[in-house]
């Protein structure tokens, strides 16, 4: 395809196009035309697609098409049916379609954290390698710095720290699946040890269950929310190589937008999180409680990704934005 010329022969209907779409009223004849042009825009844009990628033609058509679009169907505002489609419909539908990568992440995370914290706790030799022994009564007692982390500070402040820092983590894994998602692997294997360190070196100071006691009520959901980001991340770079049944190009984009969206869920899970480690890891509250606490949130979102986002998958629902918002694409010729 000749771009040049491609452009000079469509140019007058992507202008009146233009004009249109910019109008607020219209005859009925101008209506039809608008339609028609509408269509043939569509048509357009998907020949450059297949033919002649160009980024600046592109961008110029798909904004047209938008465009077009809005005029013809009527540009939609943003309700409060949108956030509740979101999170009983397209978040959950994002995480079911997901759920492979991701829990298959959490179960050989805690494997590695349960092997590496045994390896820790049982061998002297290795925990004099990682710290001093001085340093590590230091972490240990009573008292100690993996105690005092969970209680010297101001609850609110304390919860909306956590709460910023692990966003930025999950959005971090969510960001890499533009290099294949590849990086998130490192972080969770650094994660991992972080975790098996903590558990080791409390077991072997005989102070396991304390430890545990401050972790799961925050941690369990804190972790999961992280597994779902990086199985998201993957899946998305996945998709690189492995497009399925539908173009790369389509199949990026639906998968993309998915990826993006559940920023917004993953950062709300990760307030919930925030909220308990805040107020409650480190509370007076009795420690069968904080961790009856951990397991029913843990409990509740699993049953919300696995039941909600399975209902929502079985009709169809991709994670994605509504299909009225999806930029239009057009069957194309192999």
């Amino acid at each position: 395809m000749d771009l040049d010329v491609f452009v000079a022969a469509h140019q007058a209907e992507w202008h009146r196009l233009e004009t249109l779409s910019g109008r607020r009223r219209l005859t009925g004849e101008e209506s039809d035309e608008l339609i028609a042009l509408y269509q043939r825009a569509t048509s357009h844009l998907a020949q450059v697609q297949a033919a002649a990628p160009h980024p600046g033609l592109e961008g110029r058509l798909t904004a047209l098409v938008v465009r077009g679009r809005n005029a013809v169907a009527g540009a939609r505002n943003s309700s409060w049916r949108d956030a509740t489609r979101y999170f009983t419909v397209s978040f959950p539908a994002a995480l079911y379609r997901a759920r492979r990568w991701w829990l298959t992440i959490g179960l050989l995370f805690f494997l590695s954290t349960a092997l590496v914290a045994w390896w820790i706790g049982t061998h002297p030799e290795v925990r004099d390698a990682l710290i001093p022994p001085d340093e590590l009564h230091e972490l240990t007692k009573p008292g100690g710095e993996y105690e005092a982390y969970y209680t010297d500070h101001p609850s609110a402040n304390f919860a909306a720290k956590v709460w910023t820092n692990n966003a930025w983590v999950a959005a971090y894994c969510l960001i890499c699946a533009v290099v294949l998602g590849l990086p998130v692997i490192l972080i969770l294997i650094s994660n991992m040890i972080n975790l098996a360190a903590g558990i080791g070196l409390m077991a072997s100071a005989g102070r396991l269950p304390l430890f545990l006691g401050l972790l799961i009520p925050h941690g369990l959901l804190e972790l999961t929310a992280v597994f779902v980001a990086a199985g998201l991340s993957l899946r998305l770079g996945w998709t690189v190589i492995d497009p399925g049944p539908r173009t790369r190009t389509v199949a990026l984009a639906e998968e993309g937008r998915a990826v993006i969206g559940s920023v917004i869920g993953l950062t709300a899970v990760l307030l919930v999180t925030g909220i308990i480690e805040g107020f409650v890891s480190g509370s007076a509250l009795p420690t069968w409680l904080r961790v009856g606490m951990g397991l029913t949130v843990e409990a509740l979102f699993l049953v919300y990704a696995l039941v909600l986002g399975k209902r929502a998958a079985a009709r169809g629902e991709l994670g994605d934005v509504e299909a009225a918002d999806r930029t239009d694409h057009q069957p194309m010729a192999a």
